[in-house]
Formats: structure tokens, sequence, C-alpha cells
């Protein structure tokens, strides 16, 4: 027959399971299980901010080194035009398709907005800002203007770029070797004919 009577805890346990839950139900009433994003002030609102916090990095952008503070998500083209202030790269497409924001990266284009900018710590970032020498335009800015080979403009800083990497390897290149080289980059006033004359003007140079 069974003995009816509860039986009696166990010598070594100092917690019955009873106080155990008490215990535990003060102390999820004391600290919250998810703890409150942090929130920025935007249009007027605060806002919350998901996301891991900022980390130091350091961006060598046309021979200068930068230290920054940033989340690990951030692109190489948000921290180029938002924390450096060097906007020459465009945010277009945003997703690597237009090629607006191309810029060098150890003398490679990339497209800056698939870049993070912490894969880019210790690589050579150059933009179309460095092109220059002072006050004069590079061989191939110039020819652009001669060809008049940009209307809007905001596809023009990432073809320049990716021109001039596209004309370091392939200094003497034939149409079609301009149409493959420069396919990565779209110019949505379709002036593909003038950017055609600006390269066939540096072929050789």
């Amino acid at each position: 027959m069974q003995d009816d009577k509860p039986s009696k805890p166990e010598e070594h346990s100092g917690v019955s399971r009873r106080d155990f839950l008490k215990i535990s139900g003060i102390a999820a009433a004391a600290v919250p299980l998810v703890v409150e994003p942090a929130s920025v002030m935007a249009a007027g609102e605060q806002v919350p901010v998901y996301g891991p916090g900022k980390v130091p990095m350091e961006l060598t952008v046309n021979g200068k080194k930068n230290n920054l503070q940033l989340e690990p998500r951030v692109t190489l083209l948000d921290a180029l035009r938002d924390h450096l202030d060097i906007t020459g790269a465009k945010r277009v497409c945003d997703r690597a398709e237009c090629g607006a924001c191309t810029v060098l990266m150890d003398d490679k284009p990339v497209y800056a907005c698939s870049v993070l900018a912490i894969e880019a710590q210790g690589r050579q970032i150059t933009t179309v800002e460095a092109l220059m020498q002072g006050d004069k335009l590079h061989p191939v800015q110039q020819a652009f203007v001669e060809a008049d080979a940009s209307q809007c403009g905001f596809c023009t800083p990432g073809f320049v770029v990716a021109s001039k990497a596209f004309l370091d390897k392939h200094p003497n290149p034939t149409p079609e070797d301009m149409r493959r080289g420069l396919s990565g980059n779209l110019c949505r006033c379709g002036t593909y004919a003038g950017i055609r004359e600006a390269l066939t003007a540096r072929k050789g140079a």
C-alpha cells in the first residue's frame, strides 16, 4: 500500500521547488527578458534602433587613414558618404546592379554598396575625387568632358572610375572590349555613344 504522507525533501536540498519558482518569478519581474532597443530622434520622433553596436574601424581612403566608429553592417558606400563626406560615389540602385557607386579597392573596381566598411579595412580605397591632380582633371575625366559623355551625371563618377581601371588593363580596347569591360555600369540617360567616344580618345594614352 502506497504511503499517503508526502515524502521528506532530501537532506541536501536547500530550496524547495515551490521556493525556487517564487524566487524565479521575482527575478523575472525585476529583470526584463527583452531589453528595450536604443532609439534616435528622426523626423521629430523617437525611432528604435536595432542591431549590433559600433566598433572601431580604420579606412584608408584616397591615401588618408580615417578612424571611425561604425556598426559592422555599415557599407563602404555609407561610410564614405555619411561619415567621411566623400560623395563622389553615388547611391542609386543600392543593390550592386548599376555601378554608380564604383570605387577602386586595391586598384580593382568594386561596388561600394555591396562591400562592408569593416571588410575594406587594410585596403587602399580610391574614389573619383582622388583622380584629379590639383586642379587638373585625370585624362579619363577630361575625355568625358570633351566627348560630352554625361547628362544627369549620377552614373558618371562610377563610369569614370570603372573606365580608368579598364583602360589601365586594356589600353587599346576594341568596341566589343569596351562593351564587355564596362557592362557592370549602367547609364539611365543612355549616353553610351559619348562614353565609347571618351574611351576611344584615351586609347593607348
